[in-house]
């Protein structure tokens, strides 16, 4: 039964796609300056792991923890393992920056990830499980139900599941099946009843039904089973008068690294399109399977799929953690983190919408998501515009919106106004390609004049314009973020938003705009940093400067907050502002290539994390300049982390923060990022973390409390201020 593929691509077609093939060379190759990238991202997964086994944390929040931490497994395979593989099928030897091949660091992605699955079994079994049952929380294997649950769950099986399933035998009428991405599969060996072949049949769970079933009647509130259990304990009925040797599930993960040409592109849009078609049909980066498979089928499966044994994972318990989000959902307050309602800032709560271009014109408006409400300031400012009859047209950069997004029909009732609106749609947005693609063309039906961005660039700023007549002339105003556009996201992930109508932002955020629709080449923007066309070249100048102050005797220290950090020409210049005695914070949520610590080279530099209830996604960057109050120094937000993709290979776009109060504000935040004693990690010189525990209250609820207390100031304030 056993046939292996041939492959279709031939000698000619694979140097084709080589020469295709971009590969960054960087100039520095050294262990001993860099940490690698892909082993910091994994010890930021594990990091996210370790919140699923904090006993401090509500129990439903671990479970959520838990799905994260697998789901952000599956991104990493996808993105990160199959772009490698892809670099080692076409021999690249590229190194990274810390100087090994690609193929090496597969090596040691596996040598890490192994250890890491078995901490998130054991996290499973022995943290969450018991602790669930405590709280008559119960997640079952089959052998552990009763017969009169064992019955009702049948009665489910035949009921909801039985005619949904539709087994796939390979036999010479019948091909091996695809497999799609991220789908599990009951794999199942079968034998006639006269001969001895064994056939292999494949069984797609379906991604339709809920991947845990309730027990109704069980006698508790919650006791669940997975579907993956309930049907393989009853395939009698899908394969009658035949015998079941072996059954074992597995899952499929496709890569995500698809090669694409845009410079020989007539149209992004139906690149964009067949490169999600290839997607699909990508090769196989990654077989996982459940314990004890029978080798004759796990041999037939990576043969079939053209797999190695370092592409083969087993696991002991789960293949996908992600879908009990169905248990983590449980309305059950005591079970999970206290609920959160971001507070409304007293300036934007006038019932007049038209009021927030006062409100603007009086002053800049800095909103902290998700502890500031996201809606009733971002959202209000561009759904007032879409109404307001002095506005004549609205620019806007859309990265990730989400679905239903009121961004869209804002800027669809504006087109309908008659307004003049732009709105550049990134097509490129990993794994959100899909449905800006549906945006976009419902934008465009609508009458907004949609662009796709710079040929080679990803536009990944977050950018507003809006322009109204008004009675001195035409007024700008405008919102500049270090988020999406996303209601959904702006709930939990932690962002900073600046609202202004300063002419010298808006002035240059017109002309950041023509460089998006028009290809101005303008370069000397004296406000804004604009990658790819200063914004390496200012950062490094401001480091450089602090590296000169500190020469001198002056105040000097940077600070900068950000999601990943692996530029390595500015990490040099990190490391020689150092030497030279500048103070350097590193706030890196994710991966930081950075060695901190080290004797003679970084001995002034310090890399932490803050891993939490709220993603940590905001861009911060702070220069003392030689101030000698601290909050005179200059401050930053954006959408740009320092990495080489960011400053040189994206459009982004980041904006100083002029007004004093506004810098307060974001000093106040670093402040306590820097203090935290619960949330925040420090990394060693080798790359490793170490989580502070001095307190109970992490950073994240601090700012809760604050932000709380200080509205509720402003509602009732003391008697002697009335």
């Amino acid at each position: 039964m056993t046939r292996t593929r041939s492959s279709n691509t031939t000698s000619a077609t694979k140097k084709k796609r080589q020469r295709k093939l971009k590969v960054i060379e960087h100039p520095l190759s050294s262990s001993t300056e860099f940490t690698n990238r892909e082993i910091g991202w994994l010890n930021f997964n594990r990091r996210v792991l370790f919140e699923a086994e904090d006993p401090r944390n509500p129990i439903l929040e671990r479970v959520r923890f838990l799905g994260i931490a697998s789901s952000n497994f599956d991104e990493f395979f996808m993105k990160r393992v199959g772009g490698l593989k892809r670099q080692v099928a076409f021999a690249v030897t590229a190194k990274s920056s810390d100087g090994k091949t690609p193929s090496q660091q597969l090596q040691e992605i596996r040598k890490k990830v192994l250890p890491m699955l078995k901490d998130q079994a054991s996290c499973f079994v022995k943290l969450l499980k018991p602790v669930l049952r405590e709280q008559n929380i119960h997640i079952c294997k089959w052998a552990e139900l009763s017969a009169v649950e064992k019955q009702t769950a049948q009665i489910y099986f035949m009921k909801n599941v039985f005619p949904v399933l539709t087994p796939l035998s390979v036999d010479p009428g019948h091909p091996f099946p695809f497999i799609s991405n991220l789908s599990t599969s009951l794999g199942v060996t079968l034998k006639m009843a006269v001969g001895e072949n064994r056939h292999f049949a494949r069984i797609k769970i379906p991604q339709v039904l809920p991947q845990w079933v309730k027990i109704e009647g069980s006698g508790f509130a919650n006791k669940y089973l997975s579907l993956v259990d309930l049907i393989q304990e009853n395939l009698s009925g899908l394969f009658p008068n035949l015998q079941v040797l072996s059954v074992m599930p597995f899952r499929l993960t496709r890569n995500a690294d698809i090669t694409r040409d845009e410079e020989d592109a007539e149209d992004l849009l139906q690149l964009i399109e067949e490169e999600l078609r290839l997607r699909r049909f990508a090769e196989v980066v990654r077989l996982e399977h459940g314990p004890n498979p029978d080798p004759w089928m796990l041999k037939f499966l990576m043969e079939e799929l053209e797999l190695q044994d370092d592409d083969i994972y087993e696991l002991s318990e789960e293949l996908d953690y992600s879908p009990l989000s169905l248990v983590s959902d449980l309305k059950v307050p005591k079970l999970r983190f206290e609920s959160w309602t971001p507070v409304i800032p007293a300036v934007f709560s006038d019932d007049d919408p038209a009021q927030i271009f006062n409100v603007l014109k009086r002053g800049d408006q800095l909103i902290h998501h998700p502890y500031e409400s996201f809606s009733a300031t971002v959202e209000k400012f561009i759904h007032t515009a879409s109404e307001d009859p002095k506005v004549l047209a609205i620019k806007m950069t859309l990265y990730r919106t989400g679905d239903n997004s009121p961004f869209i029909r804002s800027l669809i009732r504006a087109a309908e106004e008659g307004k003049q609106v732009v709105c550049l749609v990134e097509l490129k947005a990993r794994f959100d390609e899909e449905r800006n693609i549906y945006w976009a063309q419902a934008l465009e039906n609508a009458g907004v004049h949609v662009v796709y961005g710079i040929v080679g660039l990803k536009t990944h700023a977050k950018t507003t314009l809006i322009v109204r007549q008004e009675v001195e002339g035409l007024k700008c105003y405008a919102h500049i973020g270090t988020g999406n556009y996303n209601t959904s996201t702006s709930r939990f992930y932690t962002d900073l938003g600046l609202l202004t109508a300063r002419e010298e932002i808006t002035s240059e955020l017109v002309e950041f705009f023509h460089y998006l629709t028009g290809r101005s080449l303008k370069n000397n923007y004296q406000y804004l940093l604009v990658a790819p066309i200063n914004m390496f070249q200012r950062f490094k100048q401001m480091i450089d400067r602090e590296y000169e102050n500190a020469r001198n005797k002056k105040p000097a220290h940077i600070i900068a907050k950000m999601n990943n950090m692996e530029e390595n020409d500015i990490s040099m210049a990190l490391y020689n502002a150092s030497q030279q005695g500048v103070q350097i914070d590193m706030l890196v949520r994710g991966f930081c290539c950075l060695r901190p610590g080290v004797i003679g080279m970084s001995e002034n530099m310090r890399v932490f994390s803050t891993v939490g209830r709220f993603l940590e996604h905001s861009r911060i960057f702070y220069f003392r300049n030689g101030a000698v109050d601290p909050v005179d120094g200059d401050f930053f937000i954006g959408s740009a982390d320092w990495m080489y993709r960011n400053l040189h290979a994206r459009v982004e776009c980041v904006v100083p923060i002029l007004d004093r109060a506004l810098r307060e504000k974001i000093w106040d935040i670093l402040q306590l990022h820097l203090k935290d004693q619960r949330q925040t990690w420090d990394m060693n010189s080798e790359g490793a973390y170490e989580q502070r525990k001095g307190s109970d209250l992490g950073i994240q609820q601090l700012l809760m409390n604050s932000t709380k207390l200080k509205s509720a100031q402003r509602e009732d304030p003391p008697e002697s201020a009335t």
